[in-house]
């Protein structure tokens, strides 16, 4: 069972919301949808639910066309941002509703709730009404209702993203649990990178109705096919330098460099882009390869255990996030350091040119 896009689109009033994509997501595997908003993550779960058509291309379920068929005729499940539950109706009534609906018989509704109440950890709950829980339970119910009627694809479109951290964390770790113990494919939007990573699977990345990648969460995270895809999946987005190659060294910016080894040697000599993420710049230097940039502080803001440093590097402006507590004057030059390992180089047109020397060392670890 599997679920493909051939060559969709979706095109309102003359505007482009999807420009063609081909993508075909397997039984039983979680897939994310990555992007900042209005990166077209809602308009292509649309498609996929059939709640919007195609303005060209197919949608195959199951080897079979479904690109015309209605929503309540295919099976299909929805929780979005906004949970939605019955406010009058216990939590067992919640679960049972869409059953109701569709005329079960009374012993399968009963199962199948109380199955599914197992499953989200409502058990204790069922007689309970939906403000009587607190606001993760309420979303475990709303996708408990979603997960009862036995759906192939379960579709969610941010649904932790109203949420406080705790209750965030505590689904981050549930919902991969409930995917894998439902079969289903579960399709996840989200604009946070660190919430692809907490549930694995498979991650497409999306920037102005474009998928600019799709494979494995870690491998599209590590070796990011162009510099888009690099600055979606980081958070903060990536940062990025001019760079040029010339026999064994490689100059970033005006004057820092660095030995041209490794990944870097087989480069031609030229222009390109160097990026890097926020989290591997350094205020001190911990490498004896690290290269150092001189920058002007802008401000920093201090979360607690760490501190992002807002840097300028000539025209270049930077974010670093960096351990500790850094109290820094405004204005200030600063020494930063960066480890070549950790450094991405991509042609000027975007394309990768060769992957940071640390993903890769990491990739073949998990192969």
């Amino acid at each position: 069972m599997a679920l493909e896009l051939q060559a969709v689109s979706r095109i309102v009033g003359g505007r482009v919301h999807i420009h063609p994509t081909n993508l075909t997501l397997q039984k039983g595997t979680m897939n994310v949808l990555l992007g900042p908003t209005l990166s077209g993550k809602t308009s292509l779960m649309r498609l996929m639910a059939g709640l919007d058509v195609p303005s060209q291309g197919r949608i195959l379920w199951d080897g079979s066309d479904v690109t015309g068929v209605r929503v309540q005729d295919r099976g299909v499940a929805m929780v979005y941002q906004q949970f939605i539950n019955y406010p009058g109706l216990s939590v067992y009534e919640n679960i049972a509703s869409p059953l109701r609906v569709e005329g079960r018989p009374a012993s399968e509704i009963d199962r199948r709730v109380r199955e599914t109440a197992d499953l989200m950890r409502l058990t204790p709950m069922l007689e309970r009404k939906p403000l009587e829980l607190s606001g993760g339970q309420q979303q475990r119910c709303a996708l408990a209702r979603a997960l009862v009627k036995g759906a192939g694809l379960v579709l969610l479109d941010e649904p932790l993203a109203n949420l406080d951290y705790k209750l965030r964390e505590e689904l981050r770790v549930e919902i991969p649990r409930i995917f894998e113990a439902s079969g289903a494919i579960f399709v996840y939007a989200t604009t946070e990178p660190e919430e692809a990573l907490l549930l694995g699977g498979n991650t497409a990345t999306l920037w102005e109705g474009r998928v600019t990648q799709f494979g494995p969460t870690p491998a599209v995270y590590r070796q990011p096919t162009d510099m888009v895809t690099a600055r979606v999946f980081s958070d903060p987005p990536m940062n990025f330098v001019s760079c040029f190659k010339d026999g064994h060294r490689i100059t970033f910016g005006e004057r820092a460099n660095a030995p041209a080894d490794g990944a870097f040697a087989a480069l031609p000599d030229g222009r390109y882009v160097a990026g890097f993420r926020a989290n591997h710049l350094e205020l001190n230097r911990h490498s004896g390869q690290a290269v150092e940039f001189q920058c002007a502080l802008g401000v920093t803001e201090i979360t607690g255990s760490e501190t992002f440093v807002h840097i300028g590097h000539g025209t270049d402006r930077w974010v670093g996030l960096v351990h500790g507590v850094h109290d820094l004057a405004p204005g200030s030059r600063v020494s930063v350091w960066l480890d070549p390992a950790h450094i991405y180089i991509f042609h000027a047109d975007g394309r990768l040119a060769a992957p940071a020397a640390y993903a890769s060392a990491e990739l073949k670890g998990a192969a």
